[in-house]
């Protein structure tokens, strides 16, 4: 179940306050990065970006092997999570804890 949670307005500067509980539930602060990702019904989600960390923690010796491990190959792996969990956020929505 999706649930408003508040509203917010945009400025003239097209910025927007993101409301102390969303910035609480996410567990963000002043400074740090957040994604914004748009289903095909054109409905927003924001979210904390992952770390590098995050993204392959847990990857051993065995999962590795065959995979292009250079920085440039780590960006592109990064970037293909990102997308395909962009997709499952889109078909499936966000759904409160």
């Amino acid at each position: 179940m999706i649930k408003r949670i508040t509203r917010s307005r945009l400025t003239k500067k097209s910025q927007v306050t993101i409301p102390l509980m969303v910035r609480e539930k996410l567990g963000v602060k002043p400074g740090d990065q957040v994604e914004f990702l748009i289903d095909k019904s054109n409905v927003v989600y924001i979210a904390r970006p992952r770390s590098r960390a995050d993204e392959f923690f847990g990857a051993g010796k065995k999962h590795a092997q065959g995979k292009d491990l250079s920085e440039e190959g780590l960006k592109k792996a990064i970037e293909k999570a990102y997308d395909e969990e962009a997709k499952h956020v889109a078909r499936e929505g966000i759904y409160e804890d």
